[in-house]
């Protein structure tokens, strides 16, 4: 898979273009243009370590009010427990998400 190739044909498509729909245990997402200050907005990151890869382009990835930037070839890591954000720095702004896969969303007891 070629990941700045994917980002590059996205066009004007907004959020996850590509997922690894091949593993049971490690879930993948390449998101890509988001546009300049657009992103993810801050939520709690509580059920899984994240690593984020950036792609294309430059953005902030917040980790508990740390900003990290994010471009081409660079790597944040998001650890269990914390808070993040992602906004976007340039309009060619692509990331590659990696964890493992999230427990099936249990109902009652």
């Amino acid at each position: 898979m070629n990941l700045k190739d994917a980002a590059a044909t996205a066009g004007d498509h907004t959020g996850v273009i590509w997922t690894l729909d091949v593993s049971s245990d490690l879930n993948a997402n390449l998101l890509v243009r988001f546009g300049t200050g657009q992103g993810v907005g801050e939520h709690l990151n509580d059920e899984v370590e994240v690593i984020v890869v950036g792609v294309s382009g430059s953005g902030i990835v917040t980790v508990d009010r740390e900003e990290h930037t994010l471009s081409a070839g660079m790597l944040v890591f998001i650890p269990k427990g914390a808070r993040r954000s992602t906004v976007s720095a340039s309009e060619d702004f692509a990331y590659l998400t990696v964890h493992r896969r999230r427990r099936p969303l249990q109902i009652g007891y």
